[in-house]
């Protein structure tokens, strides 16, 4: 992936003001049109009952990573008009990275897909996929 500074810039700083985000301590990794990669560390108050990150958590890194990956493209505001999760396998890890890319752009609609990979000793596993459909605001 080929970073873009001012597009990781301007990514970073919109995530620096969702307070959702910096709770989660979600990070922008990289960032390239139609493409954007986010990491998360592993914290117990991100986990459900048996110790895995919290499907809810995933989600949410699903419809950031897409959202952004969105933005990438169309240089606006969009917002989650669906958006669709599925669990692999559970999700256990040092670390989170998701890899979200824009499927296809559209004027009213951008069509997003993402996975998520957990990281335990340096090898990641793919923990989840999801796909979003975001409208232009």
């Amino acid at each position: 992936m080929t970073i873009d500074a001012s597009l990781l810039e301007k990514l970073r700083a919109v995530n620096d003001t969702a307070s959702f985000n910096r709770w989660m301590g979600l990070r922008v990794a990289s960032a390239e049109e139609g493409r954007v990669v986010l990491t998360m560390d592993w914290r117990s108050d991100v986990g459900q009952y048996a110790d895995f990150l919290h499907a809810g958590i995933i989600g949410a890194l699903i419809d950031t990573a897409c959202g952004f990956a969105a933005v990438t493209m169309v240089g606006a505001r969009v917002l989650a008009s669906h958006y669709s999760v599925n669990c692999l396998r559970p999700a256990v890890g040092e670390s989170f990275i998701v890899r979200a890319r824009v499927v296809k752009p559209g004027k009213t609609q951008v069509f997003t897909a993402a996975e998520v990979f957990a990281v335990a000793q340096g090898e990641e596993k793919l923990v989840a996929t999801g796909e979003t459909i975001l409208v232009v605001v």
